[in-house]
């Protein structure tokens, strides 16, 4: 995809979406607050018949999203290395139970808009930012979700600011140079991909973020 910068990836596994530092930390921010209104339903298969559009997913997880900041340190690269792998949540089981950290989220997210509005071609984005250590724990990677309208780019799915669709972009590059700016961390590479899962061997050439912008 046209301007998108790149990550070579060799086995890649979730993780990263850990507890940081204040300023650092992918859980909401201090202001978030839950009035958003949406559409009811009692199950996700119920959500999927009455929902339309990634607004009526946006509005849901604005108004229902918990972040779980002990999972998230059991995601960190460190801990994935130690034990077994994590589960991510299903979206059955994330609608009965809205609480987790951005790459449950992010999955809830795109498979719920690729049932109910597969035209918005949504995604899967891996950010990588510069690596962090805390307690122990390297911290890096970072999920949110990407969707189109016509030749425009929309994010969403963001634990950080669930709720919030940021949009519209004339190019994926436009949105990480402000998203590295809101963060305050390096993004030292990010992908689209199909799938939150271990990636096959990628053939993606790296590239300098400053040609792709």
């Amino acid at each position: 995809m046209n301007g998108w910068l790149l990550l070579a990836v060799s086995g890649l596994l979730v993780g990263g979406c850990s507890t940081m530092p204040p300023d650092a930390s992918d859980a909401p921010e201090a202001t978030h607050v839950r009035n958003q209104a949406f559409v009811a339903a009692a199950s996700h298969g119920e959500a999927l018949a009455r929902w339309r559009t990634a607004e009526d997913v946006n509005a849901w997880i604005g108004a229902r999203f918990e972040y779980d900041r002990a999972r998230a340190m059991l995601l960190s690269e460190t801990q994935r290395q130690k034990s077994a792998r994590l589960p991510i949540h299903a979206p059955a089981a994330f609608f009965e139970s809205p609480r987790g950290v951005c790459v449950d989220l992010t999955r809830f997210a795109v498979e719920t808009l690729r049932a109910i509005e597969p035209a918005a071609r949504p995604a899967f984005v891996m950010i990588e930012f510069e690596p962090v250590t805390v307690g122990g724990n390297t911290l890096r990677l970072h999920w949110l979700a990407s969707f189109r309208r016509g030749e425009d780019y929309y994010f969403f799915a963001d634990s950080k600011r669930p709720g919030h669709i940021a949009g519209p972009y004339a190019s994926p590059a436009a949105f990480m140079a402000e998203y590295e700016a809101y963060r305050g961390r390096k993004v030292v590479a990010y992908r689209e991909l199909p799938s939150y899962e271990r990636t096959t061997r990628a053939r993606a050439a790296r590239q300098d973020r400053s040609t792709s912008r």
